[in-house]
Protein backbone atom coordinates (compact mmCIF):
# COMPACT_ATOMS: atom_id res chain seq x y z
CA UNK A 1 0.00 0.00 0.00
CA UNK A 2 1.06 3.52 -0.96
CA UNK A 3 -0.51 7.23 -0.43
CA UNK A 4 -2.25 9.13 -3.19
CA UNK A 5 0.89 11.61 -3.14
CA UNK A 6 3.40 8.66 -4.04
CA UNK A 7 1.01 7.41 -6.95
CA UNK A 8 2.48 7.39 -10.44
CA UNK A 9 0.45 9.94 -12.43
CA UNK A 10 -2.68 9.02 -14.82
CA UNK A 11 -2.54 5.75 -12.37
CA UNK A 12 -5.88 4.19 -11.50
CA UNK A 13 -5.30 3.69 -7.30
CA UNK A 14 -8.49 2.50 -5.16
CA UNK A 15 -8.68 4.29 -1.53
CA UNK A 16 -7.72 2.00 1.63
CA UNK A 17 -7.99 4.14 4.07
CA UNK A 18 -8.17 8.21 4.77
CA UNK A 19 -5.98 8.64 7.64
CA UNK A 20 -7.46 12.40 8.57
CA UNK A 21 -9.14 13.88 11.54
CA UNK A 22 -13.26 13.56 11.91
CA UNK A 23 -13.57 17.16 10.21
CA UNK A 24 -11.27 16.58 7.14
CA UNK A 25 -12.47 13.32 6.41
CA UNK A 26 -16.51 14.86 6.50
CA UNK A 27 -14.98 17.35 4.17
CA UNK A 28 -13.40 14.28 1.61
CA UNK A 29 -16.21 12.45 2.29
CA UNK A 30 -18.77 15.46 1.06
CA UNK A 31 -16.33 15.60 -2.49
CA UNK A 32 -16.87 11.79 -2.81
CA UNK A 33 -13.52 10.32 -1.75
CA UNK A 34 -14.45 7.86 0.38
CA UNK A 35 -13.31 4.33 0.97
CA UNK A 36 -13.27 2.22 -1.86
CA UNK A 37 -13.71 5.32 -4.53
CA UNK A 38 -11.14 4.78 -7.91
CA UNK A 39 -9.04 7.82 -8.27
CA UNK A 40 -6.30 8.97 -10.37
CA UNK A 41 -3.76 11.85 -10.07
CA UNK A 42 -3.39 13.62 -13.24
CA UNK A 43 -0.79 16.38 -12.12
CA UNK A 44 2.11 16.80 -9.81
CA UNK A 45 3.18 20.15 -8.45
CA UNK A 46 5.30 21.38 -5.50
CA UNK A 47 3.20 21.85 -3.36
CA UNK A 48 -0.34 20.65 -4.55
CA UNK A 49 -1.91 17.83 -6.95
CA UNK A 50 -4.76 17.62 -9.35
CA UNK A 51 -7.24 13.95 -8.74
CA UNK A 52 -9.51 13.00 -10.63
CA UNK A 53 -12.31 11.87 -8.72
CA UNK A 54 -15.63 10.87 -10.16
CA UNK A 55 -17.13 13.78 -12.23
CA UNK A 56 -14.31 16.74 -10.73
CA UNK A 57 -10.44 17.14 -10.63
CA UNK A 58 -9.80 18.29 -7.05
CA UNK A 59 -7.06 20.11 -5.98
CA UNK A 60 -5.63 18.55 -2.68
CA UNK A 61 -2.21 19.71 -0.31
CA UNK A 62 0.49 16.99 -0.40
CA UNK A 63 -0.20 17.00 3.29
CA UNK A 64 -3.55 15.60 2.59
CA UNK A 65 -2.17 13.05 -0.01
CA UNK A 66 0.13 11.67 1.93
CA UNK A 67 -2.77 10.58 4.42
CA UNK A 68 -4.94 8.67 2.11
CA UNK A 69 -4.04 4.99 1.71
CA UNK A 70 -3.79 3.76 -1.82
CA UNK A 71 -4.29 -0.23 -3.71
CA UNK A 72 -3.21 -0.54 -6.84
CA UNK A 73 -6.55 -1.04 -9.02
CA UNK A 74 -5.53 -4.88 -10.44
CA UNK A 75 -8.43 -5.36 -13.05
CA UNK A 76 -8.32 -1.66 -14.41
CA UNK A 77 -4.88 -1.76 -16.73
CA UNK A 78 -5.28 1.41 -18.45
CA UNK A 79 -4.17 5.02 -17.58
CA UNK A 80 -6.46 7.80 -16.82
CA UNK A 81 -5.87 10.62 -19.38
CA UNK A 82 -7.83 13.29 -20.86
CA UNK A 83 -9.17 13.18 -24.45
CA UNK A 84 -6.69 15.61 -26.18
CA UNK A 85 -3.26 13.38 -24.29
CA UNK A 86 -4.33 10.75 -27.20
CA UNK A 87 -2.03 10.27 -30.66
CA UNK A 88 -3.13 9.50 -33.66
CA UNK A 89 -4.90 5.73 -33.78
CA UNK A 90 -5.01 5.56 -29.95
CA UNK A 91 -8.21 4.25 -28.85
CA UNK A 92 -9.81 4.59 -24.94
CA UNK A 93 -13.26 4.13 -23.25
CA UNK A 94 -14.77 7.15 -22.29
CA UNK A 95 -14.81 7.30 -18.15
CA UNK A 96 -16.68 10.94 -17.42
CA UNK A 97 -17.40 13.92 -19.25
CA UNK A 98 -16.41 17.56 -17.12
CA UNK A 99 -18.08 20.76 -17.15
CA UNK A 100 -20.86 22.19 -16.82
CA UNK A 101 -24.37 22.99 -18.22
CA UNK A 102 -24.97 23.66 -22.11
CA UNK A 103 -21.10 22.16 -22.70
CA UNK A 104 -21.38 19.18 -20.83
CA UNK A 105 -24.80 18.70 -22.36
CA UNK A 106 -23.28 19.52 -25.74
CA UNK A 107 -20.43 17.04 -25.94
CA UNK A 108 -22.81 14.66 -24.79
CA UNK A 109 -25.29 14.98 -27.17
CA UNK A 110 -22.42 14.35 -29.53
CA UNK A 111 -22.23 10.49 -28.23
CA UNK A 112 -19.65 11.33 -25.67
CA UNK A 113 -20.56 9.60 -22.74
CA UNK A 114 -19.67 6.90 -20.31
CA UNK A 115 -18.17 3.58 -21.53
CA UNK A 116 -18.15 4.84 -25.38
CA UNK A 117 -15.12 3.72 -27.22
CA UNK A 118 -13.39 6.37 -29.13
CA UNK A 119 -10.48 6.27 -31.80
CA UNK A 120 -8.27 9.29 -32.80
CA UNK A 121 -8.00 9.85 -36.60
CA UNK A 122 -6.34 12.87 -37.23
CA UNK A 123 -4.87 15.86 -35.46
CA UNK A 124 -4.26 19.13 -36.79
CA UNK A 125 -0.78 20.41 -36.86
CA UNK A 126 -0.95 21.92 -34.37
CA UNK A 127 -3.09 19.85 -32.56
CA UNK A 128 -5.79 21.67 -32.81
CA UNK A 129 -8.71 20.49 -33.68
CA UNK A 130 -8.74 16.90 -33.37
CA UNK A 131 -11.00 14.25 -35.35
CA UNK A 132 -12.24 11.43 -33.16
CA UNK A 133 -14.36 8.49 -34.49
CA UNK A 134 -17.19 7.81 -31.47
CA UNK A 135 -20.31 5.87 -32.10
CA UNK A 136 -19.10 5.17 -36.11
CA UNK A 137 -18.97 8.41 -37.03
CA UNK A 138 -16.35 11.44 -37.32
CA UNK A 139 -16.24 14.14 -34.90
CA UNK A 140 -14.29 16.76 -34.71
CA UNK A 141 -13.05 18.55 -30.95
CA UNK A 142 -11.30 21.89 -30.23
CA UNK A 143 -8.53 21.16 -27.83
CA UNK A 144 -10.60 22.82 -24.87
CA UNK A 145 -13.90 20.54 -25.57
CA UNK A 146 -11.42 17.38 -25.84
CA UNK A 147 -9.64 17.94 -22.44
CA UNK A 148 -12.93 17.71 -20.54
CA UNK A 149 -13.17 14.05 -21.59
CA UNK A 150 -11.12 12.00 -19.08
CA UNK A 151 -10.63 8.08 -20.90
CA UNK A 152 -9.33 4.96 -20.15
CA UNK A 153 -6.24 4.57 -22.73
CA UNK A 154 -5.80 1.06 -24.02
CA UNK A 155 -2.79 -0.61 -23.68
CA UNK A 156 -0.60 0.09 -26.31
Amino acid sequence: MTTLAETPLNKVVQIENIQLDAELKRRMQDLGMTVGTKVAVVNHSDDNSIVLLHNARVALDQSLLMKIVVNEVIEEQRAWVSLDQLAVGDTGQIVTVHGTGAVKRRLMDMGLTKGTEVKVVKLAPLGDPMEIRVRGYELSLRKNESEMVVVAREAR
